[in-house]
Formats: structure tokens, sequence, C-alpha cells
């Protein structure tokens, strides 16, 4: 969160570009350099405290990121009367079929999940999650992301649409980033 004992944010422009190398400051009035500022620090708090709950979560599950992506997947896909399947499992965690393999053989091992004959097509599996599984991530990680909607719901309708608007954007501003590094 922060760099000292001065609660100066690493965050911030006079930390991350005090010569202002990467940003234009012109015609900026300070109050908004410290505004966004202060954005910038309350942002890293959030990803701080997110990773923090996932390094929890995955402690008390005793699994991996992708083990623990591939069940909040197969819980949602659960939420919503539908089945996944090995392939779909590899799709939404971009990873090869041998490593879903490798992935499922953990996971029902562990107690995690079930393999049954996919009930409309011969050559897939039906993965599901197993109920105990299910009801200690509710019981868990479940109720720790159900925080988020408290905070949410205490914005007005105008406010949440520019919280939208700004995290869509930012998104955007960082998948153009990632995007320069990856086609070079």
């Amino acid at each position: 969160m922060t760099d000292d004992g001065n609660n100066r944010s690493v965050y911030d422009l006079a930390a991350m570009d005090p010569q202002s190398l990467l940003i234009d400051r012109q015609g900026m009035e300070e109050q908004d350099l410290a505004l966004i500022g202060q954005l910038m620090t309350a942002l890293g708090r959030l990803r701080d405290a997110e990773n923090r709950l996932s390094e929890a979560s995955l402690r008390y599950m005793k699994l991996n990121r992708n083990d623990m992506r591939a069940l909040q997947y197969l819980i949602a896909m659960s939420n919503r009367d539908e089945l996944a399947t090995p392939r779909d499992i590899a799709n939404h965690l971009n990873i090869s079929t041998a490593s879903t393999t490798k992935l499922l053989d953990r996971l029902e091992k562990g107690g995690h999940v079930t393999r049954e004959p996919h009930p409309t097509d011969r050559r897939a599996l039906a993965i599901s999650i197993t109920p105990e599984t299910h009801q200690a991530a509710l019981n868990t990680v479940g109720k720790q992301q159900a925080r988020r909607f408290h905070a949410a719901a205490r914005l007005s309708r105008e406010e949440r649409e520019v919280v939208i608007r700004f995290l869509n954007d930012m998104t955007q501003e960082i998948m153009v980033g990632v995007e320069s590094w990856t086609d070079g």
C-alpha cells in the first residue's frame, strides 16, 4: 500500500513518474493530479486486498489458481443449470487439453469434481463440482466475494455508471498495453 512511514503511495505520479516521462501533466491542476493519485492508490489497495483474498482462499481450499478458477467456472455453470465439459474448462482457462486432464485428475482425486458421461454427447464427459466443495466455496470465497455487492449497492445509479465506464476504460487501456507487448 505504502512505501514508507509517511503514508506516501507507491502508486501516485510522484512515485511512478516523477520526471513526467510517461504522463504529460501540462494543463492539469495539482488538485486533479492529487485526486488521480488517490484513485491509483485506491486501485492498488483493491488489487492488494484481492490478492490477499485469493491467496487465503487458495490456502484454505488447498488448490492452485487454475484449480480455483475451474471450480468457480463449474459453480457458475451449475448455477445456470448448464453442463461443463473438459473442453469448456480448457477454453475458459485458456489451457491445453492435456493440462485440463491433469487439472481434472487432481480435482477428482481431491474430491472436488466428478466426471460422468455427457447425457447428449457420447464422446464427451460432463464435469460437476461436488456438493461438499461447492458448499465450502460458498462458505468461504463466495461470502467474501459477495461483500463487493454491498459496496456497489451503496452507490447511486449514476455513480455505478461512472465506475463501470471508468473500469471498462481502464481495462481497455491495460489490454492495449498487453497487446503491444505480445504483438512484438
